[in-house]
């Protein structure tokens, strides 16, 4: 079997760029705000992955099976239906925060909002801290 590559990496396309050609205003004033949030969190610039993914520092992992690579610790994307943020299931008080944010639905990795006035912006700002820092200092196998 051959090995597998990641289509989602990172690259050196101007995320302002990126978010500027969106046609919803909302969503590019939601998209800077995010910007401003992780990058409070991580203390990182945000970097595109791939063509529509804006991401926050990264780790690497591997896997038992040989496949590694390296991926965004956090991240979002600014799709024309929801914003998808993608954050790391399984910290101890994620279900907690989850039951307080507000409207959203979850994915395998991602929190799906429609917009920024749907959540608690405080809620959603842990959320994304304790994903972080799960990713951070986890031991990835």
């Amino acid at each position: 079997m051959g090995k597998y590559e990641l289509k989602t990496k990172v690259n050196d396309a101007s995320v302002t760029d990126y978010i500027n050609q969106i046609e919803n205003e909302q969503k590019r004033t939601d998209a800077f705000e995010l910007i401003d949030i992780m990058n409070s969190i991580t203390g990182k610039e945000p970097k595109m992955w791939g063509g529509s993914i804006i991401g926050f520092d990264s780790y690497h992992y591997k896997y038992k099976s040989g496949q590694e690579g390296d991926m965004l610790a956090v991240g979002f994307s600014p799709r024309k239906a929801k914003h998808s943020i993608y954050i790391l299931q399984g910290f101890s008080n994620q279900e907690e925060l989850m039951n307080k944010l507000g409207k959203h639905k979850t994915g395998k990795s991602c929190l799906y909002i429609n917009k920024l006035d749907d959540v608690s912006r405080e809620v959603l700002k842990e959320l994304i801290s304790e994903s972080y820092n799960y990713v951070i200092n986890k031991k990835w196998p």
